[in-house]
């Protein structure tokens, strides 16, 4: 019996052994949690020996969507499931969405279309625990192309945060393969910093309360500057000799106004002032290159994807929404 005792208790030993796992780096980042942040480090180290290197993970990290050309990205967001579970949703919703909208100063369809491309309104949250995803991105994640890991250990500092903050249970959270959380997919930092408890009850969940998950949606784009019912984007004509410098995927903040674009070469074909500050991208369709001026509102929804792919798809499934919403 006693030999078997022993035996039990070694099998046990080696399983718990097997389970953890030692991440590089792991004992600094300990360490600093500790020193910056006032958490316990013995809690840190043994969180993160239950996080698990996940190469999936970083396999998705190598090939995102918005690194499709345009006209294969525009439908994957861009379909009448997605538009009409828009309407459906801002229908159900409407009470929250009004109070959100005149809150924060945002145009409600915006808010719908952020939860539509990010989560389809609840239905695809993400199936990677946050622990797993954060914790192989922070610690094996040095790109030959772009370190990101620096990044992503903020983002896991600030889940662990987060989680002392909010009561999270950290080792059971999911989300997405990047670390991102709730209807909204807020990155942990993004969550302490824009969500809110617009139900009144203490916490700022974004799973089960629709009104933090639309409250905190206006509350980002709201912090980052949107402007109500003002514009986003408008096709450009593009003049012959126009200055192709001043086209961009990545400098999306307007800088210029309509009438020094308009010099360079570019005019919207819709009717803005002139002195509205302004920039220009373009996206690959399938027959060619189209060229679009943006204005502060798109270079806001950039804040919560820097993508313009994803800026336009938000803009496009937030007008199909509001078009039918209103039909």
């Amino acid at each position: 019996m006693l030999k078997r005792v022993l035996m039990l208790a070694l099998v046990s030993i080696l399983s718990a052994s097997c389970m953890a796992q030692q991440h590089p780096g792991a004992e600094e980042f300990a360490a600093r949690a500790a020193e910056e942040y006032g958490l316990d480090p013995a809690e840190v180290t043994a969180l993160l020996e239950g996080a698990r290197f996940k190469q999936s993970i970083v396999d998705a990290m190598t090939r995102p969507a918005e690194g499709k050309d345009w006209h294969e990205y525009r439908p994957i967001f861009l379909t009448e499931k997605r538009i009409d579970g828009g309407v459906e949703f801002w229908r159900e919703n409407e009470a929250l969405i009004n109070q959100a909208s005149d809150r924060f100063g945002v145009d409600p369809e915006y808010i719908v279309s952020i939860i539509g491309v990010e989560t389809f309104y609840g239905r695809i949250t993400g199936r990677y625990r946050v622990l797993d995803a954060l914790t192989t991105l922070s610690f094996y994640y040095p790109s030959e192309i772009r370190d990101r890991s620096g990044f992503f250990s903020k983002e896991l500092m600030n889940f662990l945060v987060l989680g002392q903050k909010e009561g999270l249970p950290l080792d059971q959270v999911e989300g997405s393969y990047a670390g991102a959380m709730g209807l909204g997919q807020f990155m942990p930092s993004s969550y302490l910093e824009y969500a809110v408890d617009m139900d009144g009850d203490g916490r700022r969940d974004l799973w089960n309360s629709l009104a933090d998950v639309i409250g905190s949606v206006a509350n980002y784009l709201h912090r980052h500057g949107w402007q109500a019912e003002q514009p986003v984007t408008s096709r450009a004509r593009v003049a012959e000799g126009a200055d192709m410098e001043r086209v961009s995927r990545s400098k999306l903040k307007p800088e210029l106004t309509l009438a020094e674009l308009a010099e360079a070469g570019f005019t919207p074909v819709d009717d803005i002032a002139s002195d509205t500050p302004a920039a220009v991208t373009r996206l690959v369709e399938e027959d060619g290159d189209s060229f679009w001026v943006t204005f502060k509102n798109f270079y806001v929804i950039t804040r919560y994807n820097r993508s313009p792919l994803y800026a336009m798809a938000v803009h496009d499934l937030a007008d199909a929404i509001a078009q039918a919403h209103g039909e």
